[in-house]
């Protein structure tokens, strides 16, 4: 069974633990008071001595019991990648090339909300938009980092739903940050699953559904930047540090290119999915 590690709150309190089949093992009693938080488990190097804590215990809370908060709280930087897939390249209809460079753009760490909590649709705009993706977290940090070593800086793959206010990304001529970026309107999650081999993502592929209706899909390599690019071109301009997470990339097929364009609406069930990392599942609410 694929190990899978969750920051969760239980109790009154933010924990972490391992994910089995029957609940949640909650590690924070034995590992909280060297690392606070899974950033500073990662950053330490120790989420395999965790993992083994962990292996054969009992669980200490069922699922139902617990809220999945984002995997990596106040991680210094969430760093996305736009326009990665060639189809998506080709929804703009602008009749350009594949770039030479890659699009980016940050997030905040208030802007995702955890598995099984609603993205939350602002009262100022109604183009809630979904981007299901694959997002890599940084174990080793570095600056200039070559491609053929990028796989020995990750640490951890997880999931994000990049939620996007469509029409605040028009509010400019030349960034997007203002759409990206509005609080809980995407997510991360639903846990962290440590990354082993060069195939976790040399063979993954992708898929988003909304109410059990297949949105997107398509396969990790047909980016035109691939992840080993992503964080060599990255870390040329930035230092990049254990807990970082960098955000590759969504295939065709947002809400936003159907004709008419297909939002999200309160009620609506986003799910994504990654084969080897799990299901990243949301539903949709109106802010209070």
């Amino acid at each position: 069974m694929t190990e899978r590690i969750a920051t969760f709150r239980a109790g009154g309190r933010d924990r972490y633990g391992l994910v089995t089949e029957g609940g949640l093992v909650d590690l924070t009693p034995e590992f909280g008071a060297r690392f606070p938080t899974l950033r500073e488990v990662i950053e330490a190097g120790a989420l395999d001595a965790m993992v083994q804590a962990g292996a054969g215990r009992a669980p200490s809370w069922a699922e139902q019991d617990v809220t999945f908060l984002p995997p990596i709280p106040r991680p210094d930087r969430i760093i996305c990648v736009g326009v990665n897939f060639p189809d998506r390249n080709a929804e703009y209809k602008d009749g350009s090339a594949q770039p030479e460079h890659m699009s980016l753009f940050p997030r905040f760490p208030s802007s995702f909300t955890g598995h099984g909590q609603p993205l939350i649709r602002p009262p100022e705009n109604d183009t809630l938009d979904y981007e299901g993706e694959i997002a890599v977290v940084i174990g080793k940090g570095g600056r200039r980092i070559a491609a053929e070593d990028a796989y020995d800086h990750i640490a951890a793959l997880t999931l994000c739903n990049e939620g996007t206010i469509r029409d605040w990304v028009r509010h400019a001529k030349f960034n997007v940050t203002q759409g990206k970026n509005w609080d809980r309107s995407g997510a991360l999650g639903p846990w962290l699953v440590p990354f082993r081999d060069a195939a976790q993502l040399d063979d993954a592929s992708i898929e988003t559904r909304v109410n059990g209706e297949l949105r997107q899909k398509d396969a990790l390599r047909n980016m035109m930047f691939p992840i080993r690019k992503e964080i060599a071109y990255i870390s040329t301009f930035t230092t990049l540090a254990p807990g970082d997470i960098i955000v590759t990339g969504t295939p065709s097929g947002a809400g936003a290119r159907f004709d008419p364009p297909r939002y999200l609406v309160p009620g609506d069930v986003i799910e994504v999915e990654a084969p080897g990392i799990g299901i990243l599942r949301n539903t949709v609410a109106d802010e209070c």
